[in-house]
């Protein structure tokens, strides 16, 4: 009865066969591809960008773009490794409770819950921002009371209609089965992909060289910078150094905030179960959607920089308003519809990643297992998805906006870090599992990304580190009270039907098994 208990790697495979909680296989290295793109390039292009070379970096946040994408590289390798040698529903939680133990399976597995419910919440905000701007393109406004940052705890008393009802026909759609909300993701993803190469294309004429002077604008003393403050680095206030903007600690404190930007490869891991060929389609999906995000994002960050002097671009719509600096209406429009298309793929995506999660914390009976029961005809985890819609609409029609984007970046690097040594601990007690990819120079690369992954969370804010550490707090009590004594590896519970009853009764073809 440890809390350092592992499930076997077997015992974890052979549990996706169950036909009350299998998974429908239907995708491809195309479909991964194309779903990390469509988390990936989202909010982090659409909002990130403008805010964080205006508050903190200037031009120099390529470089910011530079060290998040190395970070993300090094844990993706990791992920491809483990993914495809465990390919079963729940990512890092999945890969850590066959390294590490149970307990860092539920810390990382509550962990990252916490980043794509509230991911998912955000990018509704913001979702719901830029779709408020493109109505207003066409003469239509909403009640302030129902429109973006509109809750019930902030000035403007209401709530954000438009968030909610994304959320709940995304809900739908991933009720409905996971391969009809990749239709629709494919569609917004092309969409998308159009906008940010525009940028890139048009751009490119109204580049001025003088505005990427200096690339790297000298460090001045943040606004915070008297007294102690909530909102500083948490490294800064550990050294005890005053708290500055732009030089190279602001690239690197940006570095931290972009990072939210490449929050989505990660989520592909999740899909494991649902993939035809997940030992080769895995890495492939994982790694391309990387590289594809981060040659984008530095290509938009430098047109972006070059159209708009960085102490002019405007914070909250930086890609559309580059272009309305330059007297250009129409490719404004262009640009807020685009980005209305893409927030939508990441919210998506989060929703899925998070049904995932809990679907596979709840196999385990970590938490409850009637959670975890697929819907008999579309094959999904029905309950969990109604969890997850109703929990995501919640925060992004009611919380104030501005407050939750850095715990997405603290739980997400939090998950890296665990999984990055997870790679060494199962090379250690598992060299016999067959590995369809390994990470280079190991145990060196992934040693060198968790420490990576642990000086960007330094870089995040004190008030950022308190609210996880209440999150975790509340993760502990719930595994105490319920998971430590309920789970399957202390019950001994099996799953209702055996793999033979499941190929009876047609449910399981004997091809699906792995």
């Amino acid at each position: 009865m440890s809390v350092f208990r592992t499930k076997s790697i077997e015992q974890s495979i052979a549990d996706t066969d169950e036909p009350e909680y299998q998974l429908k296989k239907s995708l491809t290295a195309l479909d991964l591809t194309v779903f990390g793109v469509g988390v990936v390039i989202g909010a982090g292009i659409f909002t990130l960008t403008g805010r964080v070379a205006h508050e903190m970096t200037g031009p120099g946040i390529v470089i910011s773009f530079v060290v998040a994408a190395v970070c993300c590289a090094l844990a993706a390798t990791c992920y491809a490794e483990f993914a495809s040698t465990v390919p079963v529903s729940g990512s890092a939680y999945t890969f850590s409770y066959a390294s590490l133990g149970e307990v860092f399976a539920w810390i990382i597995g509550w962990d990252l819950i916490l980043e794509m419910f509230l991911g998912a919440s955000v990018v509704a905000q913001g979702w719901s921002a830029y779709l408020g701007v493109l109505l207003g393109k066409f003469g239509i406004t909403l009640p302030e009371f129902l429109a973006y940052g509109a809750s019930p705890f902030s000035e403007t008393k209401g709530f954000d209609l438009m968030a909610i009802l994304l959320i709940v026909a995304l809900g739908v759609l991933i009720t409905v089965g996971i391969k009809e909300s990749l239709r629709v993701n494919m569609v917004l993803v092309g969409v998308k992909l159009f906008i940010v190469l525009f940028v890139i294309v048009a751009g490119l004429m109204f580049v001025n060289p003088a505005n990427y002077t200096p690339f790297i604008p000298d460090s001045v003393p943040s606004a915070a910078s008297e007294g102690f403050s909530w909102t500083q680095p948490l490294i800064q206030w550990l050294t005890g150094s005053a708290p500055a903007v732009f030089g190279w600690s602001g690239v690197f404190a940006g570095a931290a905030l972009v990072f939210f930007a490449y929050i989505g490869f990660d989520v592909v891991a999740t899909t494991a179960e649902e993939t035809r060929n997940p030992q080769r389609d895995l890495p492939i999906g994982i790694i391309a959607s990387l590289i594809i995000c981060t040659v984008l994002y530095c290509a938009v960050a430098l047109v972006v920089v070059g159209m708009v002097n960085y102490a002019d671009i405007d914070p909250s719509a930086a890609l559309a308003n580059a272009f309305a600096h330059h007297g250009q209406g129409w490719m404004a429009t262009l640009i807020s519809a685009g980005a209305v298309a893409g927030l939508t793929t990441v919210v998506l995506t989060l929703m899925i990643g998070a049904t995932r999660i809990i679907f596979a914390m709840s196999r385990d009976n970590l938490l409850p297992l009637g959670l975890a029961r697929v819907h008999p005809k579309y094959r999904t985890p029905w309950r969990i998805s109604i969890v997850v819609t109703v929990a995501c609409l919640i925060f992004a029609g009611l919380t104030p906006i501005g407050m939750l984007e850095e715990m997405v970046n603290i739980g997400t690097l939090s998950a890296f870090i665990l999984v990055s040594l997870a790679v060494v601990v199962l090379r250690r007690k598992r060299p016999d599992l067959p590995r369809a990819f390994k990470v280079p120079f190991s145990p060196v690369l992934p040693i060198i990304s968790a420490l990576i992954c642990l000086y960007l969370t330094l870089n995040l804010s004190l008030e950022t580190w308190v609210r996880f550490l209440v999150w975790m707090a509340l993760g502990f009590l719930i595994y105490a009270v319920y998971g430590y004594r309920n789970a399957r590896l202390a019950t001994g519970k099996a799953l209702p039907h055996d793999i033979q009853q499941a190929m009876d009764e047609g449910v399981v073809r004997p091809d699906d098994q792995r």
